[in-house]
């Protein structure tokens, strides 16, 4: 496919659609009561699905380097919302748990968080959905391999 002709507001596009989606989360957070970033969020919510996983796993499953996954696992400790524990199969390795009231701060913040998601896609159906996937997977697709 050819570029489309208009281009310009792409990147602007992108960048003004994250931050109203940040500002909103972060919103949501304040009114929940939950000390929280939305980058802080990301790996809370994923280590509720997989609590124990290693730094390294944490950082390729949220797409984020290790540098700021280390930031933010440092961040979230001094919180007391998370504790790490070395491995028994790898001494150099760390292994990242949410403590209790990690636990309690995401059930506080998931219903919040379950209707913004559902805000953001009032008024688009299933079809749609898919073809925002393909779309943004293949944008991702076409920046991380070069040609």
């Amino acid at each position: 496919m050819t570029t489309p002709k208009d281009t310009k507001n792409f990147g602007a596009l992108m960048d003004r659609t994250l931050k109203i989606i940040k500002q909103n989360y972060l919103q949501a957070f304040r009114e929940a009561g939950v000390d929280i970033t939305t980058e802080q969020w990301v790996l809370l919510d994923r280590l509720m699905i997989a609590d124990g996983i290693s730094q390294t796993e944490l950082a390729s499953d949220s797409f984020k380097n290790a540098p700021t996954v280390s930031r933010i696992i440092e961040l979230l400790r001094q919180k007391g919302l998370i504790k790490k524990k070395q491995s028994s199969d790898d001494k150099r390795q760390f292994l990242i748990f949410l403590t209790e009231e990690g636990r309690t701060l995401h059930s506080r913040a998931l219903p919040r968080v379950l209707a913004l998601r559902s805000q953001g896609w009032h008024g688009l159906d299933d079809v749609d959905y898919g073809h925002f996937v393909r779309i943004m997977s293949q944008i991702e697709k076409n920046f991380s391999e070069p040609d």
